[in-house]
């Protein structure tokens, strides 16, 4: 058992794909932590590694054709990496859960919610009755008229309702962290604010870690106690999210939060609304990863140094971690 409050702790993780000899460099060398009953977010566009991150926390990836290359996974003490079929089977669902993105393709479309709900609780909860229990579940979530609701087919459902499902089948063991992987895509703007709203609440309620992953800056302000914002598998900063919401030092961070839409924010120097800005570039293929800073090719503050050397990752008194040769 940790004994400093650590319910997980990543060290140094590497996901790679592909042969040893030619690695597809997914995630490498990611670190962070996640004290039991808070929210830590991993932050980062499309391709930065932090699906690949969250579904090694459980060993998810296939292997073939991912394969762990370093690190540990300290899960309550004990690495992830190193253990038995048998522990895994364990860990998952009742230890670590999660809700992925887009619940109308993570849902199986013949069976009834019900039944997919009741199908985890019989795994792991042999001692309670899977049906009421089911229903109990689908209430705690919101979900309106639950003894109906239990067989309705995942297509009878609204994409707000189907998400719910996700979380009552996430909750069906009470995990101790739930990961929740892009839980509002696809959702409208009303309906992200209930999700949110509502992994919050049971997160309080089941005393649980969560683990929130989003491309959004906007949707954590209010609900991670840490972010770790990460770019081509690595973390590029991190802290206290208050500090890096409101003094981030990597570029790539501060790119992130000018491309959140403010209502109201107007251009000073035109008198007129502000133009929402875009970092230029993408995310570049983990097979084909420039020399030195990874994101040097889309940096306006870049200089030869940072083509030529890979900055370290440094902390400064207030535990704000950065991976920048010129941090802002």
């Amino acid at each position: 058992m940790e004994r400093n409050g650590k319910l997980l702790r990543v060290e140094g993780l590497k996901t790679w794909f592909g042969s040893e000899k030619d690695p597809i460099k997914a995630v490498d060398g990611v670190s962070f932590e996640v004290d039991k009953g808070v929210t830590v977010a991993l932050v980062g566009e499309s391709g930065c590694g932090k699906s690949v991150t969250a579904m090694s926390l459980a060993r998810l990836i296939p292997s073939p054709p991912g394969f762990y290359a370093g690190g540990q996974i300290l899960f309550d003490g004990e690495d992830v990496l190193k253990m038995s079929d048998r522990c895994l089977n364990d860990l998952r669902g009742r230890e670590i859960s999660y809700v992925f993105q887009e619940p109308g393709t993570s849902l199986n479309p013949v069976y009834r919610v019900g039944y997919q709900i009741m199908e985890a609780v019989k795994l792991h909860r042999k001692d309670v009755d899977a049906r009421e229990e089911a229903i109990k579940l689908m209430s705690m979530v919101g979900l309106p008229d639950p003894e109906t609701r239990i067989r309705a087919y995942p297509h009878e459902m609204s994409g707000g309702m189907q998400q719910r499902v996700m979380i009552a089948m996430a909750l069906a063991c009470r995990p101790r962290l739930l990961v929740a992987d892009e839980p509002t895509t696809a959702l409208d703007v009303t309906i992200q604010a209930q999700i949110l709203e509502l992994l919050s609440s049971l997160q309080k309620e089941l005393k649980m870690a969560v683990i929130l992953i989003t491309h959004n800056l906007g949707l954590v302000a209010d609900t991670a106690h840490m972010v770790y914002v990460m770019y081509a598998g690595r973390v590029v900063e991190s802290g206290a999210t208050e500090n890096v919401l409101s003094k981030p030092a990597h570029p790539y961070t501060r790119g992130l939060l000018d491309a959140v839409p403010r209502l109201g924010v107007e251009d000073s120097a035109h008198e007129k609304p502000a133009r929402m800005k875009g970092i230029p570039g993408s995310v570049p293929h983990p097979a084909r990863l420039p020399i030195g800073c990874k994101f040097a090719p889309r940096c306006s503050k870049v200089q030869d140094v940072c083509r030529q050397q890979e900055p370290e990752i440094k902390c400064d008194a207030k535990g704000h971690y950065v991976r920048c040769y010129f941090p802002l």
